[in-house]
């Protein structure tokens, strides 16, 4: 079973970029953010980018083999985390 470790929510709304890896998949993870004009994060127009790659080399020296956006909201950060286990 495949279970890649994924921050929680907070983390990506605080702005924290994320890389991880399972075996040989790497990925990038970097959140989108949209503030209002009170300064709270927009989460209608909020996004995590990820990406993914397989291999040895970091992601400067890598091709990427798929990207996508996804909510900043829970559901999307679950979301994004099968896609990422869907790719092992």
């Amino acid at each position: 079973m495949v279970d890649i470790y994924i921050p929680t929510l907070h983390a990506f709304e605080m702005g924290n970029l994320f890389t991880g890896s399972w075996k040989a998949l790497r990925f990038r993870l970097e959140p989108k953010i949209v503030k209002l004009e009170s300064k709270e994060i927009d989460y209608s127009n909020s996004t995590i980018y990820a990406e993914f790659w397989h291999g040895a080399l970091c992601y400067e020296k890598s091709t990427m083999e798929a990207a996508k956006a996804f909510p900043l909201t829970e559901e999307g950060r679950l979301a994004m985390k099968a896609w990422l286990e869907a790719s092992v």
